[in-house]
């Protein structure tokens, strides 16, 4: 080492340090070969759009079999390329570096084109056009498609459809596990036929609903009414409790009512505007509603005082020279089913199909001896309780997206009993239809179920592509290749929902076998996927996931509560702005329905075309940057 000019110290070249480089980059180079003619048999079932896209794929397997951090620090040093960048072209970007590293120390150089798949822009082109044959052409604004949920709405609201065709939508989604067929033609209908009126292609997917682990139904709550003036801040009620009252079973509103109450139609008949109504509500407080409005429908009454109405609870009608009338109650709203949980608290999930909360199960015996005091333990039914003869003591369980958690600590032909081990510090509430995650369990679940099948046969009459939930291995896939060429459609895309811990640690094989259709995908569902691998490590296996996916030349859908907030309230966090900024880097972004949707994909919109002038993939692109002038210069306006 010796010092330049400004005395900063300088590395010399070391010989024997670059020949050892090169050994291990042929080394390397052998290694990639040996793994292609490995899976050899592999690759002679892939599509023949996508055979060069598998040789890459098992040459950034082997690059990335073992830690080349040492190796990268070198060539960064020697101002080569380290391979951080090689996804789409690795044994090209391999053999560049090698090339220069001969040529550097004197030694002979022949190319080696012949063993490289695909180069930098054969790569660029390829991923562009399988991008193209599932997803439909890039808009001319922005390279990345924008896709949206379509709500049930969509099936009768065309104007709706049209309008979030207009506002950029690029490809539709049908959820298969809402709705049902004749809803679903609907939808795809509607959407045809606004692409055709904007001028404009837009796919459709539908999603299959997989076989989905959820809680059954929970029996609903009590029927109960709360009414609830507001009040200002010194407790001085600015705005009275609003009710509707209408005879019981109508279900037309009373204008100006949030809430309605059912009653007795000959009571109602009696009725006048400024008639006061006495009542003594669930809590044994007096109470007085005055009547103020009349419609077709009913009357409007209001409430100046909180009241609990429940259906023994009687309204009095009270007017000077007439009896007091009597009406009971009917059509209250009952609140929704829920379990409290508790950290420390047991669960048992049943194959019955109602929950609530059991003494008598079997079994409970082995508490009492063990000296625990027997208590009611809430239960609720499994959607797929298959499972319990897959789960082991010990595994975790999650419910909700992750908002309760627990650990299995029996199991029984019948039942499950989780202790819950995540939840706030004043409990969760578990309702029905809730999803559940079983990280560590091994699985064996249908990749198909009956219902799949059904619907299969409608996505390939309206549908461009279909999406395979919980996919965890290549037979899976094989299963929907073969359903779909049973139905005549081998031609349709699929798109692979990366969704479970097993789907990701089996991923390589499930791209081999994706490729094996002439338009494929993947779609990262970090919903689930941060339940199953834990939120910790969501950001590092939705990076692996883009760099596999590059590799195989394979769009990738970027999915699950991009601008979720915004979507529904109107109002984005900071957080997810930049979440949605990372999107960039897939071939099209997922958005959920909500209130505020079109207002979401006009911020994506212009996220997405902002950031890509800024990064392609992992490549930062240096785009000038305009915010700043050169130092001592004027800044242009």
């Amino acid at each position: 080492m010796h010092r330049n000019k400004q005395g900063h110290a300088a590395e010399t070249w070391d010989a024997a340090e670059c020949k050892a480089v090169i050994d291990k980059l042929w080394e390397l180079r052998g290694a990639m070969q040996a793994c292609e003619a490995t899976l050899g048999p592999r690759l002679q079932g892939v599509d023949p759009s996508y055979q060069v896209s598998a040789r890459n794929l098992a040459h950034y397997l082997t690059l990335r079999h073992s830690d080349q951090r040492a190796l990268q620090e070198w060539l960064s040093r020697a101002g080569l390329s380290s391979l951080g960048r090689a996804e789409s072209h690795v044994m090209a970007n391999l053999d560049k570096v090698l090339g220069i590293l001969h040529r550097l120390t004197g030694q002979a150089w022949e190319s080696h084109a012949d063993d490289e798949p695909v180069g930098v822009k054969s790569s660029g082109k390829l991923l562009e056009r399988h991008t193209a044959e599932l997803l439909g052409a890039a808009p001319k604004e922005r390279s990345v498609r924008i896709m949206v949920t379509l709500p049930s709405e969509a099936a009768s609201d065309f104007g709706l459809v049209r309008r979030l065709v207009v506002s950029g939508m690029d490809i539709a989604r049908i959820n298969c596990a809402h709705d049902g067929p004749e809803a679903w033609k609907a939808m795809a209908a509607h959407v045809r036929r606004a692409a055709r009126t904007a001028g404009r292609p837009v796919r459709i997917l539908m999603d299959l609903g997989g076989p989905k682990l959820r809680t059954g139904a929970i029996a609903p709550g009590a029927a109960v009414l709360r009414l609830k003036p507001s009040r200002d801040a010194f407790g001085q009620v600015v705005r009275p409790a609003r009710v509707g009252l209408r005879p019981a079973g109508a279900t037309q509103p009373v204008a100006g009512a949030p809430v309605h109450v059912g009653v007795d139609g000959s009571w109602l008949a009696q009725l006048e505007v400024g008639d006061h109504i006495d009542l003594t509500d669930a809590r044994d407080a007096s109470r007085c509603l005055r009547v103020v409005h009349q419609d077709d429908t009913g009357f409007l009454a209001e409430c100046a005082r909180t009241a609990y109405l429940v259906p023994e609870t009687r309204f009095t009608l009270q007017r000077k020279g007439v009896l007091p009338l009597e009406t009971g109650l009917a059509d209250l709203p009952r609140q929704d089913g829920v379990l409290q949980l508790e950290r420390g608290s047991l669960l048992r999930l049943t194959r019955g199909p109602k929950a609530g909360r059991s003494k008598d199960i079997k079994g409970t015996k082995g508490f009492k001896d063990r000296g625990e005091a027997q208590a009611a333990v809430p239960t609720v039914a499994c959607t797929l309780p298959e499972v319990f003869g897959q789960v082991r003591i010990g595994e975790r369980i999650w419910f909700d997206d992750g908002r309760i958690g627990g650990v299995i600590k029996r199991v029984e032909s019948d039942w499950v009993e989780v202790e819950i081990t995540h939840a706030r510090d004043n409990g969760e509430k578990l309702a029905g239809d809730k999803g559940i995650n079983l990280p560590d369990s091994q699985l064996r679940l249908p990749a198909l179920t009956d219902k799949d099948i059904e619907d299969l046969a409608v996505a390939a009459e309206v549908a461009d592509m279909v999406g395979l939930s919980f996919v965890q291995q290549a037979a899976d896939v094989e299963t929907l290749r073969a359903s779909l060429l049973k139905l005549g459609r081998p031609d349709l895309g699929i798109v692979l929902k990366i969704e479970t811990r097993r789907a990701f640690e089996n991923l390589p094989e499930l791209l081999f076998a994706a490729m094996a259709s002439k338009t494929a995908g993947i779609m990262i569902a970090r919903g689930d996927l941060a339940v199953e691998c834990g939120y910790e490590r969501l950001a590092e296996v939705q990076e692996e996931i883009l760099w596999a996916a590059e590799a195989a030349h394979m769009p990738v859908i970027w999915a699950t509560q991009v601008l979720e907030t915004l979507a529904k309230t109107g109002l984005p966090s900071r957080a997810e702005i930049t979440d949605a900024a990372m999107g960039e880097r897939a071939e099209c972004v997922m958005l959920n329905k909500g209130p505020h949707i079109t207002e979401a994909m006009r911020t994506l919109d212009d996220i997405l075309r902002r950031m890509q002038a800024h990064q392609s993939k992992k490549r930062p692109l240096l785009r000038a940057l305009r915010a700043w002038g050169m130092p001592g210069e004027a800044r242009a306006a």
